[in-house]
């Protein structure tokens, strides 16, 4: 297969485009620019795949020759994965950035500052009830008729 004239353009303008829209600050836009580098990598795989074959099974009467290569299918199956975990991934820092936006100043500190107030009343909790234990424990001990070992 001879490369077509436009999946070329194509492929060249994605590349361009994806990597303009990269370079901006906004991570949504390095995220549109990924996935715009990511489709333009699949079309140049695709282009340079070569000739398009037979079915990549080797039976009785079918030529080596005229099988399709199935690796650039299988890079591009990759290639699309890992442009979906990528994209993922984006997403979430888009997210967890817009979050922190809107809480300002105040930042991720709120949920810490509550667990620390639940933190500091749990460990006083605990400081009372040991505290009684030794005293119920010292009761006990004098209260004993046994005698301690020297």
């Amino acid at each position: 297969m001879t490369a077509s004239l436009t999946l070329v353009v194509l492929m060249a303008v994605m590349f361009g485009a994806g990597i303009t829209i990269m370079l901006e600050r906004s991570l949504t836009r390095v995220l549109i620019g990924f996935l715009l580098v990511g489709n333009a990598v699949n079309i140049l795989i695709y282009l340079m795949s070569g000739t398009p074959g037979l079915a990549p099974i080797l039976g009785e009467g079918v030529d080596a020759g005229e099988i399709s290569d199935p690796l650039p299918q299988a890079f591009v199956l990759t290639a699309i994965v890992i442009n979906l975990g990528i994209t993922a991934f984006m997403l979430a820092l888009i997210y967890r950035s817009w979050w922190l936006a809107q809480l300002g100043d105040a930042g991720d500190l709120l949920e810490d500052e509550a667990d620390l107030a639940d933190d500091a009343v749990e460990a006083e909790d605990l400081i009372r009830s040991s505290a009684a234990d030794d005293h119920a424990i010292q009761e006990l001990l004098e209260a004993s008729d046994e005698e301690r070992a020297p």
